[in-house]
């Protein structure tokens, strides 16, 4: 498994857009996103944050039901 890089969650949010996300709701300095397809997949992105931890991104790719490889390649 490839390393998790540090990136920031504004490329986070484009990057799950990509993969058929779409922005469903934000509070305060999170955003909730859902997709368009498989309606149960909810995922909450930290937005304020310039980059997140590997750990926190971890779980929001278990979250978005992908693997590290296909979120990598969506970058």
């Amino acid at each position: 498994m490839p390393k998790l890089p540090r990136i920031p969650s504004s490329l986070v949010l484009k990057t799950l857009k990509r993969a058929g996300f779409y922005e469903y709701h934000q509070t305060g300095s999170h955003v909730q996103l859902r997709h368009f397809v498989y309606k149960n997949l909810r995922i909450t992105i930290p937005v304020s944050r310039k980059e997140l931890t590997p750990k926190t991104l971890k779980t929001i790719i278990k979250q978005a039901d992908l693997t590290v490889e296909e979120f990598i390649d969506l970058l």
